[in-house]
């Protein structure tokens, strides 16, 4: 048992008011509080350890038995003064291993919880805090890795870490990265495919600001409807969001060009010099365009999960994890999940969106619902009013 919690913890109380220590070079500390002593591991015989004190120029020693839980001898008189603040900060150390050893917070976080109830008066023996926070990384050596890539045999069942050839989603939802599409196109050619709303709101304003229209955005009333009423085009059925955008387009000043150019070439199609089609654009209106799930009652953003990958991000702690840390944390979070499915098929409640969210999605729902293409204007200014980015 003393071996056991002697690997775990690093500090065993083997006696009254005796603590018993290894430090990372595998010395020993034989930590006598009774005398406010500290004595260091010299050497074992055949049937016992023997110990002797931390200041080299002293005499003093013990005896223990091997197993380190009964003194065959008590110390010796020490040559000096007791040292009684050195105590606190060999059992801060520690902790502070212990603690690196068996968590995933980082090292701050651990270092200043130890430290939260250090006494003052010895803070003289510390070590840098430098020194701690490598203390502490220590503890945290990194598994070797395979030069295959494999996993290790403790994070797999089989060889086959994944398999899915099977998955065909009813449809994917991303943000509009130029390799993301192409690769859905190639591997799920028949799913179905749609950008998300926010990173679309938010690919709009990125061009307001470069454009140079920030601060006339901020203060124009006017030209700020506008540009909602661009970004409302997504609410618009695909067949008429061509003559829709050539509705709003008319209402922008001289100075908006720009701002437009790039939305024409980017989401509607540039017009062609000769007749009145319109050139491929960059991405598909059917991409961009969610009016569809709107009426489907669908999700108009992956914002939902984002905030988990944010969420998952602080529960890695860690910025760039190797394979097995990372394999590690996602089998957690898979537990996690697992536990959540099963509450969810036992009838408990689910987390529900806030208020405000419900609100807007119903706003949404009964303006997309009482639709008509007659009145394409007053449709975009109604929606604007609950477009924001």
């Amino acid at each position: 048992m003393i071996d056991l919690m002697f690997l775990i913890l690093r500090l065993v109380r083997i006696k009254e008011n005796i603590y018993y220590q290894r430090s990372h070079s595998s010395h020993r500390i034989l930590q006598a509080t009774l005398n406010i002593q500290c004595l260091k591991f010299k050497r074992s015989a055949t049937t016992k350890s023997i110990f002797r004190c931390r200041n080299r120029d002293c005499k003093a020693r013990c005896r223990t038995n091997l197993s380190m839980d009964t003194f065959l001898s008590l110390p010796t008189a020490h040559c000096h003064a007791p040292n009684p603040e050195l105590i606190p900060a060999i059992q801060l150390k520690n902790h502070i291993k212990a603690r690196a050893a068996t968590t995933d917070e980082q090292t701050s976080l651990i270092l200043h919880k130890a430290l939260r109830t250090y006494p003052l008066n010895a803070a003289g023996q510390l070590p840098k805090t430098d020194a701690l926070a490598l203390t502490i990384r220590r503890q945290r050596t990194a598994p070797t890795l395979d030069p295959d890539g494999r996993l290790p045999e403790k994070l797999r069942k089989t060889d086959r870490v994944l398999e899915q050839d099977s998955f065909q989603p009813g449809s994917i939802m991303t943000d509009f990265e130029t390799g993301t599409i192409k690769s859905i196109k190639e591997m799920l050619p028949n799913v179905l495919h749609k950008g998300c709303l926010f990173h679309f709101a938010q690919a709009v304003w990125r061009q307001v600001q470069s454009k140079g229209l920030a601060t006339k955005y901020k203060e124009d009333e006017c030209f700020r409807l506008n540009v909602k009423k661009l970004i409302a085009l997504a609410f618009v059925p695909v067949g008429d969001v061509t003559t829709a955008c050539d509705s709003v387009t008319e209402q922008f000043d001289d100075d908006a060009d720009d701002l437009l150019d790039y939305f024409e070439k980017t989401w509607i199609g540039e017009r062609k010099r000769r007749g009145a089609s319109r050139k491929n654009t960059q991405f598909a209106q059917q991409l961009w365009n969610v009016y569809d799930r709107v009426v489907a009652g669908l999700p108009r953003s992956n914002n939902s999960v984002e905030g988990w990958h944010n969420a998952f991000a602080s529960r890695v702690s860690i910025n760039h994890p190797n394979i097995i840390k990372l394999t590690e944390k996602i089998r957690r979070e898979q537990s996690k999940f697992e536990i959540d499915i099963t509450e969810i098929a036992q009838g408990y409640q689910i987390r529900t969106q806030k208020a405000c969210y419900r609100k807007l999605d119903d706003r949404i729902e009964r303006l997309v619902s009482t639709y008509d293409s007659s009145q394409l204007d007053q449709y975009l200014t109604n929606m604007a009013g609950n477009i924001s980015h």
